[in-house]
């Protein structure tokens, strides 16, 4: 009976001194070998009676329960239950994220430095930046109330158009424009712009030159005024108007950028300039009458003159 007891007390789980194994003669009589298969797909060994039914039931659907589970995404193919699995960024994703700031955070800092260009270029042709000056960006920048940063920006643009120079650990000096230099800048001009305004001259309708006047109008207006920096605008925007028509891009770049550096002012008295101003204006009204003339030497004379005779 002792003998009896003792093995009653190891299939309730609790194994003799022994040290004997389940699955090896003498050991519990309810100990299962747990199959292979079922070790293989992580699977909990079967227990108690009828055991062996729940496991070859468990094999004959568990390859239909493992499909459901992975078309749910639930699961792991071998029946596993892990946590849920973190969504990876597609590359495209990814590239997006790491390589390009919001687009509006580009804009407005785009703007910004736009803006701050256009309002020195607009300083220096009125005479509010002094040539010979050293202005530095965080100086400029209290001014117009932004960072050194978008100055400093605007500065590099104007030190590549010829405005301003770079000062070291200063800031930017407004470059003195000597009489000889503003004579270049006008020959070049003429070089390039007359031979286009006569074959325009002989090409272009009537009709599209009348549609030129309000912009020699505005000139007129802004030079009536005295306000040098509008009129920079008109005078410029007059020209490339006129230099639109041949249909070349390159030539309204290279036209316009030594136009602009022809503006950037000498020291002068005030009524001088004003009176510059004025004849330049007038000189727009008549090479538009010429124009529609088609008057070849009229309008050779008024372009070679209009560069020589002043720097706007």
């Amino acid at each position: 009976m002792e003998q009896g007891a003792a093995r009653e007390r190891g299939v309730e789980g609790h194994p003799p001194h022994s040290g004997d194994a389940p699955g090896t003669p003498g050991g519990p009589a309810h100990a299962v070998r747990v199959p292979e298969q079922a070790t293989a797909r992580g699977m909990e060994p079967p227990r108690g009676p009828g055991a062996g039914a729940e496991a070859a039931g468990d094999q004959r659907t568990a390859p239909a329960r493992d499909q459901r589970t992975d078309q749910a995404g639930g699961h792991e193919a071998g029946g596993r239950r892990p946590g849920p699995v973190p969504r990876v960024p597609d590359a495209r994703e990814e590239h997006a994220r790491c390589e390009a700031p919001p687009a509006a955070a580009r804009i407005v800092r785009h703007s910004v430095r736009i803006q701050i260009l256009d309002a020195l270029r607009t300083a220096l042709v009125g005479g509010e930046l002094v040539p010979g000056e050293v202005y530095s960006a965080p100086a400029l920048g209290e001014r117009f109330g932004v960072s050194a940063t978008p100055v400093r920006e605007a500065m590099q643009r104007l030190a590549v158009e010829g405005a301003v120079e770079v000062v070291p650990n200063r800031g930017f000096r407004v470059i003195e424009r000597t009489p000889r230099e503003l004579a270049e800048l006008a020959e070049v001009r003429a070089l390039i712009e007359v031979p286009v305004m006569l074959r325009l001259a002989r090409t272009v309708p009537a009709a599209r030159w009348s549609e030129l006047r309000p912009l020699a109008e505005a000139t007129s207006a802004a030079a009536a005024r005295g306000d040098r920096a509008h009129y920079a605008e008109a005078d410029r925007a007059f020209h490339r108007a006129v230099l639109s028509l041949a249909g070349n891009e390159q030539l309204l770049a290279v036209a316009d950028d030594l136009h602009r550096r022809s503006q950037w002012p000498l020291i002068s008295a005030p009524a001088v300039r004003h009176g510059v101003l004025v004849a330049d204006a007038a000189e727009h009204s008549a090479l538009l009458d010429a124009l529609i003339a088609q008057d070849l030497p009229v309008v050779e004379s008024l372009v070679r003159e209009h560069f020589t005779g002043s720097n706007a």
